[in-house]
């Protein structure tokens, strides 16, 4: 035992020694970590903070503040690391040391504060202590005398005790106010204001007790607004001035008792002529309001009134304007919230008395000079509160309608038809309430109908727009309105040849549709269908031309707007069947369309897919109506082939028809619910595989049906309808999985490989790649890819094979399928594609391919889709294979290189900005290499990926200077176009560059830019005229 005892005694006498030197070193040594390791001491054991304490003792009494300062520093810095570790004791000790040392001379006050920092942390600070701290604090230190440091440490403490230590600090009252005013007072660093600013900020919303230095609190804080702060370039510190902004702006605007400070404040800065103290002030303003009562800004209403007036009268900035309108509807907003009794007066209807003084006499002004900004403040006010916009809509829309109706100019009557429209747009509506102009329905009704029939097309265009917003207001259309607006509605669709008046009655049927469908369905889809299946009359005269074509532009609208009419299941059911009937009609030959109107018609069915509400019903319709519908048309069609009629193909089997007819049958799929979507894929493929039909209407095809595999002589009329089987099974959502999947993928590499038709084995290879990519991973998946990439690969290897291409893009949407999900087997099938660019036949089209593998893709292997694509694949594809592509470029022969840069340049120009600019410097040498390309379209795509590059330079292109510009110089008079205009866009571009890197060339640039000044292209003379503008200023005064 005795042996056991002297072994103790033993380590804490090492101990000890151990802190004896570790203080010597760090007080008289000035070794600074020296801290750390007494800290790490502390936290291992090996001594306490109050032996530490101890150890310092003669250090802490020593007569030189500098030897106490760097004690009391030591101290503090272990405590920062360890504060959690103490005891309340310990606390109660140290607390009573610290406050007492804030008496000492002023160089141990830094590390003081820094302790007592540290002991805010404490989760065992005993009660009490926070006031006691704060005492000390507020009458031994000015804060303001201190460092920047120190004085973010007596933010620091206050934040902490404030977030802990609530209660106790309240319990102060207003001496804590008074104490935190006394210690921001003159604060200009922006970091400490952050902190101070969080103070105040919590002091105001957190209910602490003001007192009487309410108005010193706000003085304190409002002397830096607005803040004018601008941070420097490249600042460690983070600070913006967006944060000083809305941090000041919590703390002006937390509680009304500063409303009698602040309101005046903001009047006197919006008569500045800086533009964001004007902003800061507006903004400002609207934040403060929204917690105000009306009592709070009542004495101030003239003042602001008059200010907002002007700001909106007067301004030439949107920003500013837009603000001032957002205040005076924040403040009529406040006013609103007032509840009225006997004895108080009534601030909203004094305030809006003031705005109607201003500005509605402005309304009925002959020249309509301030007719906008003076209805913009009413609508501001209008759109405040269900009070005010009573209140206003009273006073106005009488005097507007009177306007109307005494004008007989058609621009002054759209001016006020416009400033009708923004006051129906700024009240907000609810069905259950009566709307706000109700009592103006027949006036507002009548106005809008006699302008649609005007023969100003501005004026029917704003008119319809009108009508929209008039249906938005639930009682300001009766049903007996709805079906005189329909009317209008149609006549102006069947009559009006202008484009921009068309565009604005098919906008506004569609508005109206949504919200009233009955008499669409009644009135407006008989009349359409009517038109829609009407001749063109017969003429032998030279009218017969433009009669055509005539009517080829109604029946255009016609289709237009039957799409747009179509969100609603009721209006679907009814409008659908008649596009089909227009395809039907096509087909068979009964009424005449055109391809471009087959077009449109499908193109319609596709937008109402997009646009309809999903429910079940909708859902049912595409799947037992539209989607059977085309299918049954498309393969009439294809066993039709090129029979018929004499001299007469069905429209069904154009390729741009059956590309048009594919988004339709897509979106649909896409859009099912998972039951139905089941469904529709198995009747699909059982139509495909099996050649049922059971399902299609007008059933009467032959039960031997093969659509999937190659006929004798290659139908192509059958074959191309794979394109179809595309739409139905590759937009699944990915839950629904494609019945008979190994079998029906099969057949589609058969078709892809094995037809001649370009149509139908390019459509095969994407159905192959779209069912690909979504397939569940496993040996299954992996199987089927390695037995294409085997027969694909044996086609491509022989080059007398006649399946080469069809093998090649077969190769290529598997590529892509692959690769948009990870899947490893796709870096075989893109190394193979590597291999091509050399290839006599394939090389051109192999370098084209790369351009489809980075691109979205619109019919098949988008999200859209439900395809599986990954985040980053095309940054992911360019860093593995990037440098297979410049080793391929070195060896390749000097024919073969324009492949390499064409596929290069087609890579580079689909990723993201940041990407490029990265990893621009390695390729520059290629890209310029690029640029000499006698292919016009390497040219064009390399050009395409270096003018958002030059906006801003990384050094290795400004080091390639002189390269880069004569290159583009060379390519300023191509023969194409496009290269001209983008060449000239580069070298517009680099006149920016810094201006001691481009004088030199400033004189060779400005001669080569005078051919293309004379080209005869209109296009090219605008760019070079851009370019040349901005390389003669170069070096000027003001100039780049």
């Amino acid at each position: 035992m005795r042996g056991l005892g002297a072994s103790h005694r033993g380590a804490m006498a090492a101990d000890s020694a151990v802190l004896l030197s570790l203080v010597e070193e760090f007080v008289s040594g000035l070794q600074d970590s020296k801290a750390n390791d007494a800290a790490t001491c502390v936290k291992d054991g090996q001594f306490t903070i109050l032996e530490l304490v101890e150890a310092l003792g003669l250090s802490l009494t020593s007569s030189q503040p500098h030897t106490r300062a760097r004690a009391v520093q030591l101290l503090s810095q272990v405590l920062h690391d360890c504060h959690g570790a103490l005891t309340e004791r310990e606390v109660e000790v140290l607390l009573a040391f610290y406050e007492n040392r804030l008496k000492d001379h002023y160089v141990i006050t830094p590390p003081v504060l820094q302790g007592l920092r540290a002991l805010t942390k404490c989760t065992v600070l005993p009660p009490g202590s926070a006031v006691s701290m704060l005492r000390s604090l507020f009458q031994d230190v000015h804060v303001q005398s201190l460092m920047l440091g120190e004085r973010a440490c007596v933010y620091n403490m206050l934040i902490n005790l404030m977030a802990t230590r609530e209660a106790e600090l309240k319990g102060l009252g207003a001496d804590f106010v008074f104490g935190f005013v006394q210690s921001m007072d003159g604060e200009r660093d922006p970091r400490n204001l952050l902190l101070a600013f969080q103070i105040a900020r919590t002091i105001v919303l957190r209910g602490y007790d003001l007192g009487k230095f309410t108005e010193e609190l706000f003085e304190v804080t409002s002397c830096y607004f607005p803040i004018d702060f601008s941070p420097p370039p490249n600042d460690p510190h983070g600070v913006t001035r967006e944060e000083l902004i809305q941090m000041l702006r919590d703390v002006l605007t937390g509680t009304p008792r500063f409303a009698e400070f602040l309101l005046p404040l903001i009047i006197e800065k919006l008569d500045s002529d800086v533009q964001s103290a004007k902003l800061d002030s507006l903004q400002t303003l609207v934040a403060g309001v929204s917690k105000y009562e009306h009592k709070d800004v009542a004495e101030f209403l003239e003042g602001l009134w008059a200010s907002l007036r002007r700001e909106v009268f007067q301004t030439a900035s949107e920003k500013i304007e837009a603000a001032g309108l957002a205040a005076l509807t924040a403040l009529t907003s406040c006013l609103s919230r007032s509840v009225l009794n006997s004895d108080s007066e009534d601030s909203l209807s004094t305030f809006l008395q003031l705005v109607l003084t201003d500005c509605k006499h402005h309304l009925c002004e002959p020249d309509l000079k301030l007719v906008w900004p003076s209805a913009k403040l009413l609508q501001a006010a209008c759109a405040a509160s269900s009070r005010a916009s009573h209140t206003v809509a009273d006073a106005v829309m009488p005097a507007l309608i009177e306007q109307y109706n005494g004008r007989a100019q058609c621009s002054q009557r759209r001016t006020l038809l416009e400033v009708v429209q923004r006051f129906l747009q700024s009240v907000k509506t609810c069905e259950s309430e009566e709307s706000v102009f109700s009592a103006f329905r027949p006036a507002l009704c009548t106005v809008v109908f006699s302008a649609l029939t005007e023969t100003n097309s501005s004026l029917q265009i704003t008119a319809a727009s009108v009508l929209t917003s008039l249906g938005r207001h639930s009682d300001l259309l009766l049903d007996s309105d709805i079906e005189l607006a329909v009317d209008h509605l149609t006549r102006l669709l069947l009559t009006e040849e202008d484009e921009r008046v068309s565009l604005a009655v098919v906008e506004c049927a569609g508005a109206l549709a949504e919200l009233r469908s009955a008499a669409f369905i009644t009135n407006l889809i008989p009349r359409l269908k009517k038109e829609l299946f009407s001749e063109p009359t017969d003429q032998k005269d030279n009218s017969e031309a433009s009669e055509k074509l005539s009517h080829h532009a109604v029946r255009q609208r016609c289709l237009s707007a039957l799409a747009a009419v179509s969100t609603q299941p009721g209006v679907v059911q009814e409008s659908a069947p008649v596009l089909l009937e227009v395809l039907g009609s096509a087909h068979a030959g009964g009424v005449v369309f055109s391809v471009e109107e087959v077009v449109a018609a499908c193109g319609s069915l596709r937008r109402i897919a997009e646009r309809v509400q999903d429910t079940e019903e909708t859902g049912r319709c595409f799947h037992d109506v539209i989607i059977p519908r085309l299918l049954s048309l498309a393969l009439q069609a294809a066993l039709q082939g090129g029979g018929g009629s004499p001299g007469r193909r069905s429209p069904l089997l154009e390729e741009v028809v059956l590309a048009a007819m594919v988004p339709v049958i897509s979106t649909s799929c896409s859009r099912l619910q998972p039951t139905l979507a089941g469904q529709t894929a198995a009747r699909a493929v059982s139509l495909f595989l099996d050649g049922d039909v059971s399902f299609l209407p007008d059933n009467s095809f032959p039960s031997n049906l093969q659509l999937l595999k190659t006929q004798q002589g290659d139908s192509w009329s059958q074959s191309q309808m794979v394109c179809l089987l595309l739409g139905c099974v590759c937009s699944l959502p990915r839950t629904v999985e494609a019945p008979r999947l190994d079998e029906l993928m099969t057949e589609l590499e058969e078709m892809s490989c094995a037809c001649s038709h370009p149509l139908s084995y390019t459509s095969a290879a994407k159905c192959f790649a779209g069912l690909a990519n979504k397939r569940a991973a496993g040996e299954s998946l992996d199987g089927l890819i390695q037995r294409t990439m085997k027969r694909v690969c044996s086609e491509l290897d022989c080059p007398s094979s006649p399946a080469r291409t069809q093998a090649f893009t077969l190769m290529i949407w598997v590529a892509k399928a692959l690769l948009l999900r990870y899947h490893p087997l796709y870096a075989t099938l893109t190394d193979k594609l590597f291999s091509l660019l050399d290839d006599a036949d394939l090389g051109p089209a192999a370098a084209d391919a790369f351009l489809l593998l980075m691109s979205d893709s619109a019919d098949i292997l988008n999200r859209g889709c439900h395809a599986d694509v990954r985040i980053m694949y095309r940054q992911r594809f360019f860093s593995e294979n990037s440098a297979k592509l410049v080793q391929g470029f070195n060896a390749a022969p000097q024919e073969k290189k324009p492949n390499y840069l064409k596929a290069l340049s087609n890579i580079v120009n689909k990723l993201p900005k940041q990407v490029q600019l990265t990893e621009l410097p390695a390729l520059l040498s290629l890209l310029l290499e690029a640029l000499l390309c006698p292919d016009h379209a390497v040219q064009l795509s390399t050009l395409s990926c270096l003018e958002p590059v030059l906006m801003e330079p990384p050094p290795a292109l400004i080091q390639q200077l002189e390269a880069l510009v004569g290159r583009l110089l060379a390519l300023t008079a191509s023969a194409v176009m496009s290269v001209r205009i983008a060449s000239l866009r580069c070298i517009h571009s680099i006149s920016c560059f810094p201006a001691h890197e481009v004088l030199p060339f400033r004189a060779r640039v400005l001669r080569a830019l005078s051919r293309p000044l004379d080209d005869h292209k209109r296009l090219v003379r605008r760019e070079a005229v851009r370019a040349r503008a901005e390389w003669f200023l170069l070096g000027s005064p003001g100039g780049s």
